[in-house]
C-alpha cells in the first residue's frame, strides 16, 4: 500500500507473523511430530509468541498426568521447550532443546508465612538463583573458576527481578519434583547439585549438566525418553 505510514512495514509485519504464530504453526506442527504445550501455563509471554512451547505428544502428555496428581497444590509453570518444526534447529542460547522432548520447568516458591505460590521471581522465569547454603557444594564457583565464564549468564535474562518477598519452597519444589520421577519416561531431570542434595533426591535421574552449560538452580530441565 501506497502510505508515508512510518509504520506500515512493521504493522504488516506483526499481522503476518501473528496469522502464522497462532493460526497455522499449530497446525503444521504435527506433521513433524510437535504440538503446542496444553497443560500448564506459560511463565512468560515471549515463550509462545517466540514459538518456544512445542513439545511431542508424549510430554503433554505427562503434564496432563502431572497436573492430576498435583491437583491444586500447584500449577505448572512451564519456560522453553522446543521450536515446533526440524530436529536439529538450536533453541538458543539451549545447548540441548532441539527434538520436541526437552522442557524448562520454574522452581517453586513461596510467601514468607510458608504458601506456595505460583508466582516468580523474575519477568522471564530464569535468572534469579537459589544460592548454595553454608556447607552446601558450589558448583557455580568450580565451574567459573575451571574458565566456563558463562555459567551464571541467565543472570542478564531475568527482564526484571519481581515479587521479591518470595522464597524458594523446598516442600513445593520437592513435591514437583517427585511427582515427576513417577512417571517413567523421564529420563532425565537436570537441578543444581546443591539443591539435588538440599531436597535429598537420591532417584540416578536427577542428574548434573556439566560446566558447559548454565546453571540450573534458577529452574528445572526435564527431558523424556
Amino acid at each position: 500500500f501506497k502510505t508515508k505510514f512510518k509504520g506500515k512495514y512493521l504493522i504488516a509485519f506483526s499481522v503476518v507473523y501473528m496469522f502464522w504464530t497462532f493460526l497455522l504453526v499449530p497446525s503444521i506442527a504435527p506433521k513433524f511430530g510437535r504440538e503446542k504445550i496444553k497443560y500448564g501455563v506459560p511463565t512468560n509471554f515471549l515463550t509462545v509468541l517466540l514459538n518456544r512451547d512445542y513439545v511431542k505428544p508424549e510430554i503433554n502428555s505427562m503434564l496432563k498426568g502431572l497436573q492430576t496428581k498435583l491437583g491444586n497444590q500447584l500449577n505448572i509453570n512451564y519456560l522453553d521447550a522446543n521450536f515446533p518444526f526440524a530436529n536439529g534447529f538450536p533453541l538458543l542460547p539451549h545447548l540441548s532443546h532441539n527434538d520436541g522432548k526437552k522442557l524448562d520447568l520454574s522452581l517453586v516458591y513461596e510467601t514468607p508465612d510458608g504458601r506456595l505460590s505460583n508466582k516468580k521471581k523474575s519477568v522471564s522465569g530464569y535468572g534469579v538463583f537459589v544460592v548454595p547454603e553454608e556447607g552446601e557444594q558450589n558448583q557455580a564457583v568450580k565451574c567459573k573458576d575451571a574458565g566456563y565464564f558463562q555459567y551464571d549468564y541467565p543472570k542478564y535474562l531475568t527482564f526484571g527481578q519481581i515479587n521479591k518477598e518470595l522464597k524458594f519452597s523446598e516442600n513445593g519444589t520437592k513435591l514437583l519434583l517427585g511427582t515427576l520421577l513417577k512417571f517413567d519416561n523421564i529420563e532425565k531431570i537436570f537441578i543444581e547439585p546443591h539443591l539435588k542434595d538440599r531436597l535429598n533426591l537420591i532417584d540416578s535421574r536427577v542428574r548434573y549438566h556439566g560446566c558447559g552449560a548454565v546453571r540450573h538452580d534458577d529452574h528445572i530441565h526435564i527431558q523424556i525418553k
